[in-house]
């Protein structure tokens, strides 16, 4: 991390868990774990919950996300929900292009793009994921996608717009495996990340963009990769379920 470029943001992906009510104990039982943080919290939980989650996170500082929204703003899209929608019930982030969204639900490079524009549009922020799979990084072309991935997402995206955009790298072998990147392997490709926004936007740009890891960061590794220089925190699946763990990923971001 370095945080006198950049804040460091802790965000958990919830994923499929937790009725409203659930939901709020949750939030209840982090929101004291994590009031003193010197990161940025953020809890994207699924769309049942957003509501239940914005009024039990109200004047604390957790932030509220999505896991995913439409490229539309209407329309014939059965069971899907608009940016517009998001921002309508107060929520800040959502997260796009998730390697669960890309692999069991047919997203690619291309909506993963258009989806990051809808949202933009509709003034909220974006966590945008990318990464590997593990056959990409055994032939040697994880910084190839990662770059390519993220150079699609942002097309037509302003250097001003880019201030509302976190990236997260995610090896997509790493997440919900267990397996984690190395903290050198993670600082690596979130180094290469931060690379070609240097070269889309400018070093300034670069400087001041969030690049978290997302592949099994939990309490026991936390500390070391967010001890990395181009590691600004985390995108926290699991381990975002339990509200001691959590506590202790953000206290790392917090040091």
């Amino acid at each position: 991390m370095n945080k006198q470029l950049r804040p460091a943001v802790i965000a958990g992906n919830w994923k499929m868990n937790k009725t409203p009510a659930e939901t709020v104990a949750l939030i209840n039982e982090i929101k004291p774990l994590v009031a003193n943080a010197d990161c940025k919290v953020i809890c994207a939980v699924p769309f049942t919950g957003l509501t239940a989650a914005l009024e039990a996170a109200k004047g604390s500082n957790i932030a509220v996300g999505a896991e995913n929204c439409h490229w539309a703003k209407s329309g014939a899209f059965t069971g899907e929900i608009s940016a517009d929608f998001l921002t309508a019930l107060g929520v800040e982030y959502v997260i796009i292009g998730h390697s669960e969204r890309r692999q069991y639900f047919g997203e690619t490079d291309k909506t993963v793009h258009d989806r990051t524009r809808a949202a933009l549009d509709s003034g909220l922020k974006v966590i945008l994921c990318v990464g590997e799979q593990l056959e990409d990084r055994e032939n040697g072309i994880t910084t190839e996608l990662v770059r390519l991935q993220t150079k699609i997402a942002l097309k037509g995206v302003s250097a001003d717009e880019l201030k509302s955009v976190i990236i997260a790298y995610e090896p997509v072998w790493a997440i919900g495996t267990g397996k984690t990147a190395t903290a050198e392997q993670a600082n690596e490709v979130c180094k290469a990340i931060r690379n070609l926004i240097a070269e889309l936007y400018g070093a300034d740009s670069a400087n001041g963009l969030t690049v978290q890891y997302g592949g099994s960061m939990n309490a026991k590794n936390a500390d070391e990769l967010v001890a990395q220089p181009d590691v600004d925190g985390g995108l926290i699946g699991g381990a975002s379920l339990v509200a001691a763990d959590f506590a202790v990923i953000v206290k790392a971001a917090s040091k």
